[in-house]
């Protein structure tokens, strides 16, 4: 995993804006309504490309693939394994409780939104005897950068991780939480070492280490949901076992909507036991107006000697550029927090479209956001190290 050696290098958490028509594709897929398979290939070679293209131009150092083929960065999953079907019934956050005005704008906003509150839930023992849709994608990712070569300097794809998958797909036929997660874990592990092995890092998706306190674990206190944390660590650490840790990324967040997030857990709350995952950096969202100020729990919780930092720097949900200086001071701030600059690679808090129709950000402006994260860690690279 490359860290920011000479200057702060730029990546971003993975999903980006499909387009049309992939996304109406992927949308009347999910339904199971009847889909062209081979408008839908084209489709989704043609979005990988043109992402990889996209990122190259923006001048992103780390990029990756944009979840193309995916519906969704964690209900991809019942469709690659067995043992899904129906129904969840999952709980909705917080803010729709405390903000029912919002939640009602939310519903009207129009948006087409792939399953995520109704995913179809566990009915059976799950498995993952076919890894061909990964296999696809992993190719498809590598025949577009092979188009564009020396543009980049490290490549990675995305994973969704065994705890958001059983908060979003709910159980029904395993004992326990537990079981459930550790089946999860063990299917999943097939599916994190295939993309180590096709020559890519891994960045684990796990929303559920932070989101879930307001969401799936509301009824919970916060020792209680400090305990499930730690129980899904447990079981991701299980699922990379024999996976260098510098070959794996671990995305956590609060959530990526546009809402209130009054009802987060604070950063401080779950830092340390995110050190104990085995992995080689951590992404974490601090450009949004309620968690930009918890950077500085770096200082109070020193990142691990082996760790890298990628703070998001950029919002994903407004339409809002942030201007290069803005980006240059949040990384200055990250830089003071962590005591290293070549431990902080620039990020974005999320992806930018983490459901297919799911998008609060226009297209061209996320282009134009990422275009400000390369030209703010090149500010932020002149007066750490200055030169060019």
């Amino acid at each position: 995993m490359r860290w920011s050696d000479d200057r702060i290098l730029t990546t971003h958490v993975g999903s980006l804006p499909r387009g049309e028509p992939l996304t109406s594709l992927l949308l009347a897929e999910e339904k199971d309504e009847m889909v062209d398979r081979v408008e839908l290939s084209e489709a989704m070679r043609s979005a990988v490309e043109t992402a990889a293209v996209s990122q190259a131009e923006c001048g992103i150092d780390i990029a990756c693939d944009g979840e193309m083929p995916r519906v969704g960065f964690s209900t991809y999953v019942p469709r690659r394994m067995s043992g899904f079907s129906g129904e969840s019934v999952r709980p909705l956050p917080l803010d729709a409780k405390y903000y029912p005005k919002w939640f009602e704008w939310m519903q009207r906003s129009g948006l087409r939104r792939a399953r995520v509150y109704n995913a179809p839930e566990a009915v059976s023992e799950i498995s993952y005897d076919d890894l061909s849709p990964v296999e696809a994608e992993c190719k498809m990712f590598r025949r577009a950068i092979e188009k564009l070569p020396g543009r980049f300097l490290e490549t990675f794809m995305t994973a969704a991780s065994p705890g958001i998958v059983v908060t979003t797909m709910m159980n029904r036929h395993y004992d326990s939480h537990e079981a459930y997660l550790l089946a999860v874990a063990r299917e999943l592990k097939k599916e994190y070492r295939y993309i180590i092995d096709a020559g890519f890092t891994l960045q684990i998706d796990a929303p559920d280490l932070a989101m879930e306190r307001a969401g799936f674990f509301q009824n919970q206190s916060l020792s209680q949901f400090q305990k499930f944390v730690g129980m899904h660590i447990e079981a991701l650490n299980c699922a990379l076992d024999g996976i260098p840790s510098d070959k794996v990324r671990l995305h956590a967040c609060w959530g990526n909507r546009n809402s209130p997030h009054v009802h987060d857990v604070p950063c401080p709350e779950i830092l340390p036991l995110l050190y104990e995952a085995k992995v080689g950096a951590i992404s974490l969202p601090f450009a949004n107006p309620r968690h930009a100020h918890e950077v500085e729990a770096f200082r109070d919780h020193p990142l691990p000697d082996h760790m890298i930092l990628m703070p998001g720097v950029i919002e994903t949900v407004t339409n809002y550029v942030e201007h290069p200086e803005v980006v240059a001071e949040r990384l200055n701030r990250a830089v003071e927090a962590t005591g290293d600059r070549e431990r902080v690679v620039a990020s974005t808090d999320c992806g930018f479209s983490t459901l297919a129709g799911d998008v609060f950000v226009a297209e061209d402006v996320v282009w134009a956001k990422l275009s400000a994260l390369v030209e703010g860690a090149e500010i932020a690279s002149r007066r750490l190290w200055g030169h060019r």
